[in-house]
């Protein structure tokens, strides 16, 4: 069974799609005077500024990029750890459980919409947009995982909320865990496990 467990951030760890969504939508209207509505801007949720942005056509990506990290800080009073991730969390550090992050927010990102949660303790390796050259739904960034890590892939579990952290967890060889907690469209995803709530993830590692 598995000894290493390896989360996403957004949709996972933590509830951020207010946040992410309401500011980007706030930054396109300030900046660039553009009506969006948020159902219209959903699919940037799991993927970098990088990659999302030029699908709206925003070429200046580091510019935009600070300017929606300026307007994520008018909503982060909407941003929350998910119910049952701090006693997960604590569950799997009590087994000795290997547990890192590979996310697409940057370092900077997680610094200022995770660390400040007090759950960094719990997560021995990470791995950020700055870490890799190509990003989500690109394995690169867990195989960067299992470099830094030395985890084996077929011990290792990736547990993530969009189609994009299931592409990069099967191309990269690791079985993925699929968070409903925070997951839309799940029925498009084909992953190994559905879990509908963290404690589930418990209950499969004890039938190890």
């Amino acid at each position: 069974m598995y000894n290493t467990i390896i989360f996403d951030v957004d949709g996972t760890l933590i509830d951020t799609e207010k946040a992410v969504l309401g500011s980007l939508q706030k930054m396109l209207k300030a900046d660039y005077n553009r009506d969006i509505e948020l159902d219209s801007l959903t699919f940037v949720l799991g993927i970098p500024g990088a990659i999302s942005l030029p699908k709206l056509g925003i070429h200046d990506i580091r510019r935009a990029n600070d300017r929606w990290n300026y307007f994520m800080k008018d909503f982060s009073s909407s941003i929350e750890v998910f119910s049952g991730i701090i006693e997960l969390l604590n569950t799997l550090d009590q087994r000795n459980t290997i547990q890192g992050i590979v996310t697409s927010k940057t370092a900077e990102e997680l610094t200022n919409d995770f660390v400040p949660f007090g759950l960094m303790n719990y997560l021995k390796y990470i791995v950020c947009a700055d870490d890799t050259e190509k990003h989500k739904p690109n394995p690169e960034p867990l195989m960067k995982f299992l470099e830094i890590s030395g985890a084996e892939p077929t011990k290792s579990i990736y547990i993530g909320d969009t189609i994009y952290d299931y592409e990069c967890a099967r191309d990269a060889g690791i079985d993925f865990g699929l968070a409903l907690w925070g997951c839309k469209n799940h029925e498009k995803i084909n992953a190994k496990y559905k879990f509908e709530n963290p404690q589930d993830l418990i209950k499969l590692l004890n039938m190890a």
